[in-house]
C-alpha cells in the first residue's frame, strides 16, 4: 500500500550558516558599534538568543536574522517561537527564539483531522513526530499532499519517504 510521511526537520547547517552571517553583519554595522547587540545560538537546546540595548535594537537584529534564515531555507522563520523580551542588567534586553523541530502533537492532530475531514480515501496516523499517510493509489496520496500544503501554511512541512 503506497504511503508517505509528513515531517518537519531543521536543517542545522543552514541555520548555523544564517546565524553566522547575521553575526558578521551585526559586528560590521556602524550603528551597532559600542552596543551590546549580539546573537548567540545554543545548538543543544535549539535556542537563539538576541541581545540588545533596547527593544528597537532587538527588532533591528531580527530584521537581519530572519531574512538570512529565509534565504538559506524558505519558511524557516515560521518555526521560531518568540519568547517574551526580558530585562537584563540595567537597561539591556534579551529575547529567546526557540527553534521548533519536528511536528508537535497539536499540529499532528490538526493534520490528521484535516485529512479525515477532507473525504479523501486515505488514512493518516501519528507516529511520534511524523504523520504517516496511507492510500490505495499514488494519485490519492498526491492529492493529499496538495491538500495539506494548501491548508497548513503556518508551519514548514516536508513530505518524504514516498513508497509504493
Amino acid at each position: 500500500m503506497p504511503s508517505f510521511d509528513i515531517t518537519s526537520e531543521v536543517d542545522m547547517v543552514n541555520l548555523k550558516n544564517s546565524i553566522d552571517a547575521s553575526i558578521k553583519q551585526i559586528t560590521n554595522r556602524y550603528d551597532f558599534k559600542g552596543t551590546s547587540a549580539k546573537v548567540e545560538f545554543n545548538e543543544k537546546d535549539k535556542v537563539i538568543t538576541l541581545f540588545g540595548d533596547n527593544d528597537f535594537q532587538l527588532d533591528q537584529i531580527k530584521d537581519i536574522l530572519l531574512p538570512a534564515m529565509e534565504k538559506k531555507e524558505p519558511e524557516s522563520s515560521k518555526r521560531l517561537e518568540h519568547k517574551d523580551v526580558q530585562k537584563v542588567s540595567g537597561n539591556k534586553v534579551k529575547q529567546d527564539l526557540r527553534v521548533q523541530d519536528g511536528i508537535d502533537s497539536d499540529l499532528a492532530k490538526k493534520i490528521t483531522k484535516l485529512i479525515k475531514d477532507s473525504g479523501m480515501k486515505v488514512q493518516a496516523t501519528i507516529q511520534g513526530d511524523t504523520v504517516r499517510v496511507n492510500g490505495a493509489k499514488r494519485d490519492l496520496l498526491q492529492e493529499a499532499i496538495a491538500y495539506v500544503k494548501k491548508n497548513v501554511t503556518d508551519f514548514p512541512l516536508k513530505f518524504g519517504n514516498f513508497r509504493d
